[in-house]
């Protein structure tokens, strides 16, 4: 019972600290744009390879 004390505690810390972390990266835009970043690499391999072929 008295370990309890000490898992409650612990659980509670633990999830309000996913929360804040959840909730600051809602807050500065973290998950807007999940595909853009993926399409950037390929279009910066295409215009490198347009360069190449242009030389």
């Amino acid at each position: 019972m008295t370990i309890l004390y000490v898992i409650i505690p612990i659980a509670i810390i633990l999830v309000s600290s996913f929360v804040f972390f959840f909730l600051w990266a809602v807050k500065t835009e973290q998950f807007d744009d999940l595909e853009t970043p993926a399409h950037k690499i390929l279009i910066d391999d295409w215009n490198d390879k347009l360069k190449e072929a242009k030389i």
